[in-house]
This record gives C-alpha cells, sequence and structure tokens, in this order.
C-alpha cells in the first residue's frame, strides 16, 4: 500500500502539522457560532476573565466544554476503529459499523426505560456492558459457518446486530412515549448541550484506554503478521486480542454514553491514518488519535452554521462526511483482503 510519509522524519513532522492542525481548529471551534467571538476575546477569557462579558461566559461555559468533549469523543471512536479493522483485519471495521455503538445504545434505551437510571456513571457502566454484549454477538455470528471468521460475515453480523438493537431501541420508545425526550439525547449523536459533568466520570476509562492503546502499537504489528508467526515470536496473541477488545469496549461505550450514537469517524480515520504513514501502527495509532479528534471538532463545527441558529446533529454530518468514503472502500474490494 502506498502511503505519503515513508521517513520517519517526514512521519515526525507531519504529527506536529497534525497537533498544530487540531489546535487551530480546537481554537476556531471555540471562537465560531451563533455568536461570533474574536480570537482577542477568547484569549481574554481564559486569562482575563469577565463574568459581566456575555462572549466570556460564553467561551468558559460552554464552547470550550463543547470543543473538548469533541476532542475526546472524535479521538476515542478514531481509535477504536483503528484497533477493530486490526484486530478483524477488515478496513470496515468500526464500532458503529459491527452495532458497537448500537449495543451501547440499546441498553442505556433499557435502563432509562425500564429502570429509571438517571445517573452519568449508571449510564457509563450500562454503555459499556451494551458495547460488550454487542462485541461477543459480533464475533459470535461471524464465526459460524464451516469457513470460520471472515471479513464479508463478520461485516454482515455487525449489520443485523446493529439493525437489531435500534429497532428494539425504537421499539421501546413506541411503548414508552415519556421516555422519548430523555433518550433523544443519544439517539440524536450530538456533543451540544452537553457538559462537564457528562464527561468526567467516563473521562478516566476513556484516557486510561487511549494511554494503553498508544503503547499498543509493536504488539499490534506482530499480531498483524499472523497468529502463527506472532506466536513463533513470543506474542501471546490471546492476551493482545483480549485487552484491545477491552480498548474497544471502554473507546466505544464510553463515547456512546457521553454524546450518543456518532458514526463513520471509526471507519474514516484510520484510512486516512494509513493513508499517510502506512500499516505500522506505532504510527497509526497517534495519527487517528490526533485526526479522529480533528474531524469530529471539524464536524462539529460545520453542524453549528447548516441550520443555523439550530445546531443539527454532529452525527448527521459525520455520516455526510462518512458515506462517501464508505462507499469508495466497498467498491475497491478492500473490505476482501
Amino acid at each position: 500500500m502506498r502511503y505519503l510519509l515513508s521517513r520517519t522524519s517526514l512521519k515526525l513532522i507531519g504529527l506536529i502539522f497534525s497537533m498544530l492542525l487540531f489546535i487551530g481548529f480546537f481554537i476556531a471551534s471555540i471562537a465560531l457560532g451563533k455568536t461570533a467571538i474574536s480570537l482577542q476575546t477568547t484569549y481574554d477569557a481564559f486569562f482575563h476573565f469577565d463574568e459581566s462579558m456575555t462572549e466570556h461566559v460564553i467561551v468558559r461555559t460552554s464552547r470550550l466544554t463543547r470543543t473538548v468533549i469533541a476532542a475526546v469523543i472524535g479521538c476515542s471512536l478514531a481509535l477504536a476503529g483503528a484497533l477493530m479493522q486490526a484486530l478483524t483485519r477488515n478496513p470496515l471495521a468500526a464500532p458503529d459499523i459491527f452495532g458497537i455503538n448500537a449495543g451501547a445504545l440499546f441498553f442505556i434505551v433499557v435502563a432509562v426505560t425500564f429502570f429509571n437510571v438517571n445517573s452519568m456513571v449508571g449510564y457509563m457502566w450500562i454503555a459499556f456492558v451494551g458495547a460488550g454484549v454487542a462485541a461477543m454477538l459480533v464475533y459470535f455470528l461471524g464465526s459460524l459457518g464451516k469457513d470460520g471468521l471472515s471479513p464479508v460475515k463478520i461485516v454482515l453480523a455487525g449489520a443485523a446486530i446493529s439493525a437489531l438493537f435500534i429497532s428494539f431501541a425504537q421499539g421501546l420508545l413506541v411503548i414508552d412515549e415519556q421516555k422519548i425526550q430523555t433518550v433523544l439525547f443519544w439517539l440524536a449523536g450530538s456533543v451540544a448541550g452537553r457538559n462537564m459533568d457528562m464527561l468526567l466520570p467516563v473521562l478516566p476509562f476513556i484516557a486510561g484506554a487511549i494511554v494503553l492503546t498508544l503503547f499498543l502499537g509493536k504488539g499490534i504489528n506482530i499480531l498483524l503478521l499472523g497468529d502463527d508467526v506472532a506466536k513463533g515470536l513470543g506474542q501471546k496473541t490471546v492476551v493482545i486480542k483480549v485487552l484491545m477488545g477491552i480498548m474497544v469496549v471502554f473507546l466505544a461505550g464510553g463515547s456512546v454514553a457521553v454524546a450518543g450514537s456518532i458514526g463513520f469517524i471509526g471507519l474514516i480515520v484510520p484510512h486516512m491514518a494509513r493513508g499517510l504513514v502506512g500499516s505500522d501502527y506505532r504510527w497509526v495509532i497517534p495519527y487517528s488519535a490526533l485526526l479522529g479528534a480533528t474531524l469530529m471538532i471539524v464536524a462539529d463545527i460545520g453542524a453549528r452554521f447548516i441550520i443555523m441558529p439550530q445546531d443539527m446533529p454532529i452525527g448527521v454530518m459525520t455520516a455526510f462526511m462518512g458515506v462517501p468514503f464508505f462507499i469508495y472502500i466497498a467498491r475497491r474490494g478492500l473490505a476482501k483482503k
């Protein structure tokens, strides 16, 4: 596979540029919106805060929180997608494609509808359980048959599980219409209206998963050589695979608990990273983290302006970007590789 940055020095430069790009869009996200805020005012809001100025309050209480959450969710989903594509050796793997997001969402709907769960900590653990159950179901269904697990079968299993959980969630809302407004919070998939109180309970798990994932690059490279070769090199392949699966559950489940079901970030970003640095996961992982955070922030900025003064759900923006990319991958037949 051809990629742009072949030398280590170029990859380092690209990583620095990606960081600067992320910082630039992070600042733009704080400044742009229904109320335009200048860079000087943004700076003053942080270093010379005046609670009597509306713009300062907007920056501190709304824009900053929204941007931080978008960055964390984008990073998490991108890393989850990168891990899943390596684990399944399937370029179409992503938390939304394989039903993991839908599983987390369905379990939250069940908890809200039948058990009146209303705490963020409760949503977090329920999302983790839902993501884990969905992942196991997809793996089980994709492994059925004499040929065992295959890229095509696991994609079909993921699509089936995703459709099943979404249908069940919608059915529960029909039964109990009073819960619709509460559950729409997650169905829409958005970072608007979220606050740090929603992120903080989940953050230790997401941050821990991100940090551990950054150290899995070498192990994933060996795993991609094939199980037999990896075992011959002394790698405990089962341990690596289990760790990767747990990280996916924490990253995807935590993202759904905070922002709802947001698609295609986990699909697009790992391909972008591999297009830049190749298949070396020591580089793919940090690039995916930065590019995922940046792309989510860009999508959120776009969501503010499409139907201003209302905010479009960010899931609509990511789908708008992701669907053509999904079709492109499928048409090239990459899923068969």
